[in-house]
């Protein structure tokens, strides 16, 4: 079994694969910002007798990263599975979505997974062994509005674990990416309602998608059921799409034209525009469309 460090640990994807991954008998030091604040990770590893350790992270500060992995190593004396979890979401048009958030998007989804990758690599290099899990998404693969900011994090870290699996490859340390469809976990709790005076209308209408999507909700245990499948398994596959709606959603979207994306997308009548997803997607979004 393996030593695996999981970023974003207090809700959705992270805790249910820090569980699963205990289930199945992996030593799993499990991080987030704010352990004090969530509590319920800790409460199954008692009642279950998971191996599971909760620490303080925060993918955002370069010294915090430094001080968890150093804990890691100074007591399990290794780390052979890192899986980059922690997220945050980020929505709005991008002319008026303030630079900031831009930033803050970047900063944890792009940034905060290199952060810790750069800290455990030493470590895999030296022993050639590793195994490398980012949490990417189906935004990862295409951008739809208002989700400028997410999908351009997303894009960011597929493209740099793509270059990543060519390097680490010849010291046998795998690079692996989990993309997501529409997955039922607290992030979606975040996305603020569009501004009442915006011109865009893309922000309702995601919303209205999402909420449809969630009317048949996915657990986040089934992304944790493939992270697991990837840990054990020794695969070298670079993507793995999970949900019922990821693989046909990404090859939707690669059977049209960029032109086509964009006009699907930019279409102004919103009845216009639920009768193409209706169409298309076949799921009805008009219940949840806020005027």
């Amino acid at each position: 079994m393996s030593t695996v460090l999981i970023t974003g640990t207090s809700t959705g994807i992270g805790l249910a694969t820090a569980v699963t991954l205990g289930r199945a008998g992996h030593r799993v030091y499990a991080t987030m910002r704010n352990p004090s604040r969530a509590p319920e990770l800790g409460e199954i590893a008692r009642r279950e007798s998971l191996p599971i350790v909760i620490s303080r992270m925060d993918v955002d500060s370069t010294d915090s990263v430094s001080q968890a992995v150093e804990q890691v190593l100074d007591s399990a004396g290794g780390i052979e599975v890192l899986v980059n979890n922690a997220g945050v979401p980020g929505a709005g048009p991008v002319a008026e979505l303030p630079l900031e958030e831009f930033k803050k998007v970047m900063e944890t989804n792009f940034f905060g997974a290199l952060r810790c990758i750069q800290a455990v690599l030493p470590t895999m290099t030296r022993h050639r062994d590793g195994c490398i899990v980012n949490v990417s998404s189906v935004a990862g693969r295409l951008a739809g509005t208002p989700m400028a900011a997410y999908a351009a994090s997303k894009f960011a870290l597929e493209a740099a674990s793509e270059a990543l699996a060519q390097e680490v490859k010849p010291f046998n340390i795998r690079v692996a990416l989990v993309e997501p469809g529409v997955i039922a976990t607290p992030i979606f709790d975040k996305y603020r309602d569009s501004p009442k005076h915006t011109p865009y209308p893309g922000g309702r209408r995601i919303m209205a998608l999402f909420q449809t999507s969630l009317e048949q909700p996915v657990s986040s245990y089934v992304v944790a059921e493939k992270i697991r499948d990837i840990v054990s398994s020794g695969s070298w596959r670079l993507r793995h799409p999970v949900g019922p709606d990821a693989e046909s959603v990404m090859q939707w979207r690669a059977d049209m034209s960029d032109e086509d994306w964009v006009s699907w997308w930019a279409v102004e009548d919103d009845e216009a525009w639920c009768a193409q997803v209706e169409r298309d997607l076949g799921i009805d979004v008009r219940p949840h469309l806020k005027g």
